[in-house]
């Protein structure tokens, strides 16, 4: 692999791409170091790091902590990720926006993705707004504000267009990255903004592990077993496997062509197939239904008489905590739903069918029309439900680890294993193409 490297480094080419990526991904964790101004960070970051189990947990998990600390790239690519599913779904529900997509060529595609563009600005805006709120709200009645004298509303502003254009420039940042670099530009920065964690979790393990061996560790330190340390990096490890053996797994339909005469020649006759992705639709489902799993958590922090034993709001966040057995019920539930309405979303047993059977194509022992659809859409179905299963592993595997080595505070989510691992390898098989061009070996084999 070292040799694999050293050739890839060789080629000109490549090496401005790569060296482009790294510069980008440098300037994208130097802006998630400069905290907007009039912010008391030291006290945000106390306040949103005790909300781990909440939406802000996930924001801030996927930002690579820069959520908590109030940045300048605090929203991150959500506000982007959250544009194109937004838009995406409606290039479904309206017509004019999925003739611009199928039919509108590249012109079709540059109208989409300004569109997008747009929208993530609008959604930024009102994130940023959203965290301003938050913000004034402050931790146990007291603003997080320090304006020292400032007009609030001129402060507000302020606070607000630097969250939103840190959300642009993130964006803008993810094009270039596209364009000039390796791989998808935004998938590569959350794959940065999460791996930038990872430092900080070896420490907190390690930090744990040596408490363990302590007779008496000060009240409230955090104590984690030498055997929970090895459970979580098997435990890893073992999903790291599962999730690269799913992402290559397919299930491939045969499809034979009929022979057809076309002056004097002949055409067709061929064999091919259609390949279903078993995970088709990503981790999608997993983002949605943390998000709603995760409501109840969320509103009961903004409840003062939550943090009150036998209250009814205290006993409500019980119920609904990330490690009860109700909220695993309720994740997995959601999760399945999500799929087979994300996969349902992209792709079309309907649409497929009649595009083999415009191309002359059929599946063998079914005809042409409704018995290929209903035949694909079985096929779908079962995939998907496969997939459902495979997402819900992976999102409550670490709820169970924790439960089982007694450990509440070690935050390993289950969705950003999936999207690091993923992103790694769409960027390793990028490389690969780029290297296979030039005749070398790639990291692949």
């Amino acid at each position: 692999m070292i040799q694999t490297i050293r050739n890839a480094w060789k080629i000109p080419e490549l090496r401005k791409k790569i060296l482009f990526t790294i510069f980008a991904l440098l300037i994208f964790r130097l802006g998630s170091a400069v905290p907007v101004p009039f912010v008391d960070t030291e006290t945000l970051g106390t306040y949103l790091n005790s909300m781990d189990n909440t939406i802000f947990g996930m924001i801030n998990a996927m930002s690579g902590g820069a959520f908590a600390t109030a940045t300048v790239f605090a929203l991150g690519v959500q506000p982007y990720i959250n544009s194109s599913i937004i838009i995406q779904l409606l290039t479904v529900a309206i017509p004019a926006l999925e003739r611009l997509q199928k039919e509108g060529g590249e012109e079709g595609r540059k109208k989409i993705a300004a569109i997008t563009r747009y929208t993530t600005v609008g959604i930024a805006l009102i994130q940023g707004f959203g965290y301003y709120t938050l913000l004034n709200v402050g931790y146990n009645g007291q603003s997080l504000l320090e304006l020292g004298g400032m007009n609030e509303i001129w402060a507000a502003i302020v606070i607000v267009l630097s969250f939103t254009a840190g959300s642009a420039f993130v964006m803008w940042l993810g094009e270039q990255i596209t364009e000039f670099g390796i791989g998808n530009g935004i998938s590569i920065i959350l794959f940065a903004g999460i791996v930038s964690r990872v430092p900080s979790m070896v420490a907190t393990m390690w930090a744990g592990v040596q408490a363990s061996f302590l007779e008496s560790p000060a009240e409230g330190t955090f104590v984690l077993p030498w055997w929970g340390a090895v459970l979580i990096v098997i435990g890893m490890l073992a999903i790291v496997v599962l999730i690269v053996f799913i992402s290559n797994a397919e299930r491939r339909l045969p499809v034979q062509y009929a022979k057809r005469m076309v002056g004097r020649k002949m055409y067709g006759g061929q064999s091919s197939h259609i390949p279903m992705k078993v995970n088709m639709s990503g981790v999608m489902p997993i983002i949605f239904a943390q998000s709603i799993a995760s409501l109840p958590a969320t509103i009961a922090m903004f409840v003062p008489s939550a943090q009150t034993e036998g209250s009814g709001w205290n006993t409500f966040l019980e119920i609904f905590d990330t490690t009860s057995v109700l909220y695993c019920v309720i994740y997995f539930l959601l999760i399945l739903g999500f799929s087979y309405f994300y996969s349902t979303m992209q792709f079309n047993p309907i649409e497929v069918a009649n595009n083999l059977k415009k191309n002359g194509g059929f599946i063998p022992g079914f005809r042409p029309g409704k018995p290929t659809a209903d035949f694909i859409q079985k096929v779908l179905s079962k995939i998907t439900l496969f997939g459902a299963i495979y997402l819900s592993i992976i999102a409550i595997a670490p709820i169970v680890t924790q439960n089982l080595i007694g450990v509440q505070n070690l935050a390993i989510g289950g969705t950003s294993i999936i999207i690091v691992v993923s992103v790694a390898l769409e960027t390793v098989k990028a490389m690969e193409a780029q290297m296979l061009m030039r005749h070398y070996k790639g990291f692949l084999e």
